[in-house]
């Protein structure tokens, strides 16, 4: 078991995590391998990464809700979706190659990159014509596909919502928020389900989710401050990002 000195470098991390998945998703990208850095076995790592995912998810769920850039009506249609495509997705891991998967995910998710980089008007305007049927055939079998892949594997989950609530009309501030409001929702799932486990580490997660919940205090703001342009280079940093933790094994 690590010593309080790992804290020394899991603050600052876990801040940038939150930061970064505020913007533009990714954030378990940092946070993960930094638990698993600081000597924990991957159960115990991949509980307490739920854990301070929380206070992150929430914090920034918070910001963007107050400000109006949650569309509720939409949000709660979804979120059971979420749940029981994370608790498949879990379920799966046990028999499916999760490296043959990964794979094809880094391939997808560089795809999307690419689109977001080359349609320069892409996610700059919100287009979003309310709860028409286009809309919800989008986004219901899309919302379970990242749900389960959010219980499959993880990393990039919000990116991938990012993506899917940009195709469905609006801007990549909205699509950010409603990303928000989702990924909270499969953490609190996920704790609940770890808690259970008896896994998490909470000396080290409480405090790494304190400093990922302010990064998300910050990068939420900031967002909503630059606006969708500044939003758009962050998102497709990530995407790189993402995608070379997907290939990295």
């Amino acid at each position: 078991m690590p010593d309080w000195t790992v804290l020394l470098y899991g603050l600052p991390l876990a801040f940038l995590a939150g930061f970064i998945d505020a913007v533009a998703g990714g954030g378990g990208t940092i946070t993960l391998p930094t638990l698993f850095f600081m000597g924990l076995p991957p159960a115990q790592a991949v509980a307490t990464n739920k854990l301070l995912a929380i206070f992150g998810s929430g914090s920034a769920t918070l910001q963007y809700g107050r400000a109006g850039h949650i569309e509720w009506p939409l949000i709660l249609r979804l979120i059971p979706l979420a749940l029981v495509g994370s608790a498949l997705g879990a379920y799966l891991v046990h028999f499916v190659d999760p490296n043959v998967f990964k794979n094809l995910v880094a391939v997808v998710i560089l795809g999307v990159g690419v689109l977001v980089i080359v349609n320069k008007k892409f996610g700059l305007e919100d287009r979003y014509p309310g709860l028409t049927g286009k809309v919800l055939a989008l986004t219901l079998p899309g919302t379970l596909v990242v749900g389960l892949y959010d219980g499959f594997i993880g990393p990039g989950t919000g990116t991938f919502l990012m993506f899917l609530f940009t195709l469905s009309g609006f801007n990549l501030i909205r699509s950010s928020g409603n990303a928000k409001a989702i990924n909270f929702a499969t953490n609190v799932g996920a704790f609940i389900f770890f808690l259970l486990g008896g896994k998490m580490i909470f000396w080290i997660g409480l405090p790494m989710g304190a400093a990922n919940a302010l990064g998300a205090y910050v990068g939420a703001r900031l967002a909503m401050l630059r606006g969708s342009a500044f939003i758009k280079v962050i998102y497709a940093l990530i995407v790189l990002l993402v995608s070379a933790r997907l290939l990295i094994h």
